[in-house]
């Protein structure tokens, strides 16, 4: 991979496809989850999060959800916002991407007056989260097929 990638809020439609493209590349292609269930309406009222590469090719994404949006999956406290939906391409990954997605995500999170953020995360990510502050909790559960854990941080 060549040169420097940048974080920006998905604001416009582009941006979203780049988002959508990254998941379906990850998600559905590499992890065989349904496409069916990878997309939902909480898509709609999310902030997304882009990094793309300085040519323009995206490279990862993740999402935040809060207020109510958030509240089936942070046990219904308004004060915490979940992190979701984030990927990253085969080819940035080691780089840092996903790491710096998780900070911008977080970022999004405290400038919307949340005190933490919770995710849930495959459990073949959970030293991955565990470096960033997270901390797991509860029992291992299957989402679209794959062992998951709750985790959560403080911000």
């Amino acid at each position: 991979m060549s040169g420097p990638y940048t974080l920006r809020v998905a604001e416009d439609p582009a941006d979203r496809e780049a988002c959508f493209a990254v998941r379906k590349e990850v998600f559905v292609v590499e992890q065989g989850v349904d496409e069916d269930i990878e997309y939902d309406t909480y898509d709609a009222v999310a902030v997304h999060v882009l990094a793309v590469r300085a040519d323009g090719v995206p490279l990862g994404t993740g999402r935040l959800l809060h207020g109510p949006a958030a509240a089936a999956k942070t046990g219904g406290d308004p004060a915490v916002g979940s992190l979701g939906r984030l990927a990253v391409t085969q080819e940035a990954r080691g780089l840092g991407v996903g790491a710096a997605l998780v900070r911008a995500i977080e970022d999004a999170a405290r400038a919307r007056g949340l005190a933490a953020v919770d995710l849930h995360a495959q459990t073949h990510a959970l030293g991955f989260y565990e470096r960033l502050g997270y901390e797991a909790y509860g029992p291992e559960f299957p989402d679209a097929g794959i062992p998951h854990r709750a985790m959560r941080r403080a911000l």
